[in-house]
């Protein structure tokens, strides 16, 4: 779903100018709407931290200066998207750039840990948004159930599931889910 240029520009001048609200974690567009997120709970971020600790190692050999980063922003504007994915990986010069996000064929894999309160966003809305958006790997990490699906291109049409234990493939990475841990 795309969304008129300039309602984009006018949902992100609101949202840039949104207070900062105590239990609030992100603010994202997405379907002509502004989303806010709830702050992540302890294990969601000991997730994030783990998964960017693996691909970090990895990454000088596999592509060199680049980064797992959980902070940017990711925006479409052709699709009328603001997210901020949980991590990401992309070149580490965008960081001294002038760009106020990411840009989607900056991104070689965005990964999503399910939070307890919205799991359809990571499972549905953000497969179809990050499909779209050309972005090659998903990786969606599910501490609800102890699972994930590792998702490829074209279109996702490739989906990989696993179980927290297994050491998958995530495109040229390897990554170990046996630190893991499940929501109490």
């Amino acid at each position: 779903m795309s969304v008129d240029p300039a309602v984009f520009a006018r949902l992100r001048e609101i949202a840039d100018q949104l207070p900062q609200v105590p239990g609030i974690g992100k603010v994202e567009i997405a379907e002509g709407k502004i989303v806010m997120m709830m702050s992540p709970v302890m294990r969601h971020e000991l997730a994030v931290l783990l998964i960017a600790r693996q691909l970090n190692a990895q990454l000088p050999t596999t592509h060199p200066s680049h980064i797992a980063y959980h902070g940017a922003d990711l925006v479409d504007v052709g699709l009328g998207q603001l997210r901020n994915p949980d991590l990401m990986v992309f070149p580490e010069a965008v960081l001294a750039s002038e760009q106020s996000a990411v840009l989607p064929h900056q991104v070689l894999l965005a990964v999503e840990i399910v939070s307890k309160s919205n799991p359809e966003n990571d499972y549905l809305n953000k497969v179809r948004d990050y499909s779209a958006m050309g972005i090659p790997y998903y990786l969606l990490v599910d501490p609800r159930t102890g699972t994930g699906i590792v998702h490829s291109e074209p279109g996702y049409e490739s989906r990989e599931k696993f179980v927290f234990g297994d050491k998958i493939a995530v495109g040229p990475w390897t990554i170990d889910t046996s630190g893991l841990l499940t929501y109490a």
